[in-house]
Parts: C-alpha cells; structure tokens; sequence
C-alpha cells in the first residue's frame, strides 16, 4: 500500500471493478496453470489477500492489482479494461472511467484508455486535494511517464532528484523505475493528466 501521511485513508479500485477484476486475475491463473499459492509466490500477495480479490471480495491497492497483473505476465490496464481490440476504441464518457485509487481527501486517479499491447501507454487523469499525495512504487527498468498539468501546482518527488514543482501549463517527463511521488502543496485543487508507459518485468 502506499505510504504518505493520508495512506490509511487511500482505497483501491471501485466496488463495480472489483467483480472484473477478479473474474480476470482467475481466469488468467487457471490459463497458466497456477494455483493460488504459486501466484502468491511470485506476486508476493498473500494467497488469502489473492483468494479475496478472485472472489471480488478485498478492494485492493493500485500497487497490489500490478504486482497481480505482472505476476500474470499482463499489466494493470490488461486486468483494467474491454479486452476488445478494435481499430478505434471509443471509450465511455469520463465520468464512467474506471476510478483505480481515491483518497478521503477528494483525490482520485481515474484510468480512461490504454494501447493494445502490454506496457503500452495509459492514459490516466488525476486530481489531487490540497495537502495530498499518493506514493508509488519503483516500476520496472525503462519505465516513464509523461504529465501535462492542467490545475495548480504539482509536486514530483523520486529517489535520486530534488522535488520538482510543476505549475498550470507545464509538461514534464519522470523515469518512473524509482520510489516516487505526487503531492499537492498548495492551498487548491492540482489536476493533470498522465501517460504512463511500464515497461514489461524482466523474469
């Protein structure tokens, strides 16, 4: 779970992606032939925490659901969203896009589409309260992200570079395979978008 001052107030996915997601993390299981205690093994998810998501039953972390899915050789948007591959995906409106962590502060990071392969570009929009924040996970080697930020100011802090605040308006690019994270220092709202690229685990 993410750490930061507001971590015991963070949840995970939504209670109507919690059925899907389940329903996918076992069907995937059963197409490799693993059981719950050897993906447990190489997620290292408890098998009753990975038990709980199959039955749709636990709300787990974002870190949680893509350890999952890289254990599954897939990627969070792979367990996320339509497996439809269509030429162009027209994705539901905003409003209805899959809310993949939120905060009892208001803030919230909401998956709208990905590309069709795995570790292709996500396209995410997040919001931030003030005084909130959300800490990552290194992802893996080669990873990126790109933001562009719409309101306030966002704060990027990670591992091995000095925090950089990013106004209204400014674009940016973070090698993500570090401990990083977003925070909001100010007094209003931060919203930005962002496209994530992980790159594939290496086995």
């Amino acid at each position: 779970m993410p750490a930061g001052p507001a971590a015991a107030a963070e949840q995970g996915p939504t209670a109507p992606f919690l059925a899907l997601l389940g329903s996918r993390v076992r069907v995937r299981r059963q197409q490799q032939g693993l059981t719950v205690a050897q993906l447990a093994e190489r997620s290292g998810i408890s098998r009753r925490m990975l038990t709980q998501i199959e039955l749709g039953q636990a709300n787990p972390s974002l870190v949680t659901v893509d350890k999952v899915a890289r254990a599954l050789d897939t990627d969070l948007a792979g367990l996320a969203l339509e497996d439809a591959r269509p030429e162009v995906l027209v994705v539901r409106p905003a409003g209805a896009a899959t809310v993949m962590w939120s905060s009892a502060a208001g803030s919230a990071a909401l998956l709208h589409v990905v590309t069709s392969g795995q570790g292709g570009p996500e396209l995410w929009s997040w919001a931030l309260a003030p005084g909130d924040r959300y800490d990552a996970q290194p992802d893996p080697a080669g990873s990126e992200e790109l933001f562009l930020v719409q309101s306030g100011t966002l704060t990027v802090q990670a591992d091995g570079i000095e925090p950089v605040a990013l106004p209204a308006g400014t674009a940016a690019r973070l090698s993500s395979d570090r401990q990083y994270a977003y925070v909001n220092e100010g007094a209003g709202p931060v919203r930005f978008v962002r496209v994530a690229h992980v790159r594939p685990a290496a086995r």
